[in-house]
């Protein structure tokens, strides 16, 4: 049979690596968005998911095989991140119904599954390190669990599989995405070498200490590609980590070296970025002009909140893959490659000197 493709949040940093990777197999791939960017091997879908009207215009030509969600929105507060972010893949799936050509959906989350949503995050009694999938949810309002309730809910209804993938932080190429500490820290050290400022770690003892691992967006999409077509891997949850694990105190240091400046040794203070960053747009708007670079918006390129949540967490976090190893996904990233291979590509496209 055929495989067709609907991607949601094609431009974002899975997204984008889920249908480079699709297109290279031979799929057909779609890519939903209020506003579709131009992508090599992306059919562009407008379509608003908090529109119920305009998803059923926007895919009333289309009959995919395969659905990849890929996207969410923020919200000041978890019940109104709970609201609507189940009601967009409600409002999808159910646009979808009339052709009945959905054969499986997959939904990508991550590990607030078991670390709490952004009101609680990292706080209060978690599951014990590494995470396992049979740990189940968390006795707090997540809007992860609603997401999955959404898609379990359309699965029984309509008799699809689903997977669910939970990444740790995710290293990945894409402008304007919420959640991107690799192009974050790639412009930190950017402003420090061309302002010539101390390379400090922004985080937390635990985390310079402690042990971690990450998620490659291209390791991601591997498991979402195997795990739609793995007769094995039907209605699971996964991790999915690099497989390996290192410690910040290691990595600072290799981060430091690719962009040619020195990293200051850590002191045990917490120096979060977003506050040292906030001022630095006109900075950024002068290095991009002197280097020609494509995106003189600082803001469209850092998430400085985001990786001060990850990288200021008092816990140590690591993931267990060993139920999707089990059944046959083995793919392997070494993380620190995985920073290197987005600076060059950072560079590539003239996004960072």
């Amino acid at each position: 049979m055929s495989n067709t493709a609907l991607i949601v949040g094609a431009s974002g940093i899975v997204g984008s690596a889920t249908a480079a990777l699709l297109h290279q197999e031979g799929w057909q791939v779609a890519g939903l968005a209020r506003h579709p960017v131009r992508q090599d091997g992306v059919a562009p879908v407008a379509g608003d998911l908090q529109d119920p009207a305009s998803l059923a215009r926007a895919v009333a030509d289309i009959a995919p095989s395969h659905v990849f969600l890929a996207t969410w929105q923020r919200r000041p507060t978890e019940a109104e991140m709970i609201r609507i972010n189940r009601a967009m893949i409600e409002n999808l799936l159910e646009a979808l119904r009339p052709k009945g050509s959905v054969r499986h959906v997959a939904l990508v989350t991550g590990l607030k599954h078991y670390l709490g949503p952004f009101e609680a995050y990292g706080k209060g009694r978690l599951p014990q390190t590494p995470f396992r999938e049979d740990q189940g949810r968390l006795d707090i309002e997540n809007f992860y669990y609603a997401q999955e309730d959404a898609v379990f809910a359309a699965a029984a209804r309509d008799g699809f599989t689903w997977s669910v993938h939970r990444p740790h932080t995710i290293i990945g190429k894409a402008v304007g995405n919420a959640m991107n500490m690799g192009t974050t820290l790639a412009c930190y050290a950017t402003l420090c070498r061309e302002l010539g400022r101390p390379f400090v770690f922004p985080g937390s003892a635990v985390q310079w200490n402690g042990l971690t691992d990450m998620t490659d967006a291209r390791l991601l999409a591997r498991q979402l590609l195997w795990a739609s077509t793995e007769p094995k891997a039907a209605n699971e949850a996964f991790n999915v980590v690099n497989g390996d694990v290192f410690r910040w105190s290691w990595m600072w240091g290799r981060i430091a070296d690719w962009f040619g400046i020195e990293a200051v040794p850590f002191d045990g203070t917490h120096r979060p970025l977003e506050p040292r960053m906030a001022q630095d747009g006109p900075a950024w708007a002068e290095i991009a002009a002197r280097h020609g670079l494509a995106e003189p918006n600082l803001e469209k390129l850092a998430s400085p909140w985001h990786t001060d949540a990850d990288l200021g967490r008092p816990i140590e976090v690591v993931t267990d893959m060993s139920k999707s190893r089990r059944l046959g996904f083995t793919a392997y990233q070494a993380t620190d490659d995985a920073f290197f291979d987005l600076f060059g590509r950072l560079r590539a496209d003239r996004l960072i000197p």
